[in-house]
């Protein structure tokens, strides 16, 4: 089993910025202590952010401005900053893998399983799910390492990926611990 750590839109502007929240900021330490371990190991770590087009990204239909390229609010939560040997794509669409190389990237890195961390659980945490399903990746994800708008939110999604997508749910002290 050869593993990489995602980490999915840990960004300014859903941490602390347009449509951040406490609940939101809460994981970041969680992620960080994740990160230390995994790179600790020698796993990959891949940071996959938002990255929209100012004005015309069709997500502005649904949700207000937010992580437009090259803004503050586009970049990555500081606690978390990439370190060298890190990898970082940029997408334009909920799921990490859309139109994004992750999949070739993980290939190339000869990954099977992914650890999923980040924001928001429902959305773009269960679609990079979907497509590391779909794509044939064990998905494992840190329930404490990933976190959505409610608890009613957050909960439905675990249990979606879960039963839709075989992913296995646990913490990143287990992970940690080993």
């Amino acid at each position: 089993m050869r593993q990489a750590v995602l980490v999915v839109d840990v960004i300014n502007d859903f941490v602390s910025g347009a449509m951040g929240s406490e609940r939101a900021a809460r994981v970041v330490p969680n992620i960080r202590r994740l990160l230390d371990h995994a790179r600790e190991r020698g796993i990959p770590v891949v940071y996959v952010t938002d990255a929209h087009l100012p004005g015309i990204d069709h997500e502005f239909n649904l949700w207000p401005s937010h992580a437009v390229e090259g803004s503050e609010g586009a970049q990555i939560v500081e606690a978390i900053a990439p370190k060298a040997g890190d990898y970082h794509l940029k997408k334009r669409r909920y799921s990490a893998f859309h139109e994004t190389g992750l999949d070739g990237l993980l290939r190339e890195l000869k990954a099977d399983t992914v650890i999923i961390t980040g924001l928001v659980t429902d959305i773009c945490v269960q679609h990079t799910a979907a497509d590391a399903f779909f794509q044939g990746y064990r998905i494992v994800i840190p329930r404490d390492c990933v976190e959505a708008r409610s608890d009613e939110e957050q909960e439905a999604g675990l249990r979606y990926m879960e039963r839709n997508y075989g992913a296995e749910t646990t913490t990143s002290e287990k992970l940690i611990q080993g």
